[in-house]
């Protein structure tokens, strides 16, 4: 799709979805990195800078680069922005919970910052805009109720090679689009590294196997990538699916919320 195309999609998407839902506001949690630089920049082209809310929330151990390039991105919006440091809440789960465990407490990060976000949200009448692609949901590299809460995400259904030429697209700073891909959450860890694979890898083969419904041995052969790379990724996805999804209700009546009872966002407004 052309990338001017592209960009309209998804400004219409994030302003008619948010009128719809009655708001005129939108809040994004800006990392420094691409992903919600990206949707940072949609979001104030959708409902205006004036009606959108970057937020930073940065804890002691992220790098100064991520701060940096969270600001450079917000002076391109034009949009408002506020920097919460939230290395106190989480320093005092992690004293309370006797909390050593690196994931565990980069779970209580993402988590923390989103509850910044919806209170924030809930202050401006706003909604919270979702940053993940399309590669990190299929993979489930996200925190379940933290990274992966959101009301409307306008880049889930672009793979990370999407995102970057997107991102060239609008303007975002180069500084942004070339560092490697990282949730920052500890000094030196990247995304690629967590996940043990490349995004252009994981890109080719999540879009053969999902997207064209493509088998393995298929797959692996026309992309000329080892058969246990493309099932490990494979084994990711349906390990996963349980993120990707409302938790489940135990069925007992006749119409069940998710199950039977399923209605648009927008049902009878």
């Amino acid at each position: 799709m052309p990338l001017p195309t592209l960009e309209k999609l998804l400004v219409g998407f994030l302003r008619e979805e948010t009128a719809k839902a009655g708001f005129e506001r939108l809040v994004v949690g800006v990392s420094g990195g691409i992903d919600s630089a990206v949707a940072l920049l949609l979001a104030a082209r959708a409902v205006g800078p004036e009606n959108t809310l970057a937020v930073l929330m940065p804890y002691r151990t992220s790098s100064a680069e991520s701060v940096r390039d969270a600001r450079a991105v917000v002076e391109v919006a034009g949009c408002r922005s506020e920097l919460i440091d939230i290395s106190p809440m989480v320093d005092a789960f992690k004293e309370a919970a006797g909390c050593d465990d690196p994931l565990r407490a980069g779970n209580k990060m993402a988590r923390e910052r989103m509850t910044i976000l919806y209170d924030r949200a809930m202050r401006d009448r706003a909604l919270v805009c979702g940053t993940s692609n399309k590669t990190e949901l299929l993979l489930g590299y996200s925190t379940r109720w933290g990274d992966g809460a959101y009301d409307l995400n306008p880049l889930g259904d672009l793979y990370k090679a999407h995102v970057r030429t997107l991102a060239a697209h609008l303007g975002t700073p180069r500084e942004i689009i070339e560092k490697p891909p990282s949730a920052d959450l500890w000094p030196g860890q990247t995304d690629e590294a967590d996940l043990g694979l490349t995004y252009e890898q994981a890109d080719l083969v999540l879009f053969r196997i999902v997207d064209q419904r493509g088998r393995v041995e298929t797959a692996a052969a026309e992309l000329g990538v080892p058969e246990e790379v493309v099932r490990r990724i494979l084994r990711r996805v349906v390990r996963t699916q349980f993120k990707r999804n409302l938790p489940l209700i135990c069925k007992v009546q006749a119409r069940t919320v998710g199950i039977d009872f399923r209605f648009p966002r927008d049902w009878m407004s």
